[in-house]
């Protein structure tokens, strides 16, 4: 969704949204976010920077960083796995349903 000018329409802060706690509260318990002792940088498009703020909500560049790595260092590989094994699954495996 798009304001008149063109630019993203802002969303609510999603820093208390479902997704944003369960990702960082899994980093912290996987001992990802025990110190804050690295650093990082870099020359971003700034258009990149935007939409991923007007998407998640999160204003601050740290937390935008964070969210984003602990995203990727949290993966699971399920999609690949799944892949695998040639995208089925075993007949006698209990779904619950």
């Amino acid at each position: 969704m798009t304001e008149a000018s063109g630019a993203p329409a802002p969303v609510p802060p999603r820093s208390s949204s479902g997704r944003f706690v369960a990702v960082m509260t899994s980093a912290q318990r996987s001992g990802l976010m025990t110190e804050k002792d690295g650093r990082i940088g870099g020359r971003l498009s700034a258009a990149l920077i935007e939409r991923a703020k007007a998407n998640t909500g999160i204003a601050s560049d740290t937390e935008l960083l964070e969210f984003a790595l602990a995203n990727l260092a949290l993966e699971d590989r399920f999609a690949e796995a799944f892949e695998a094994v040639g995208a089925t699954v075993d007949r006698d495996l209990k779904l619950g349903f």
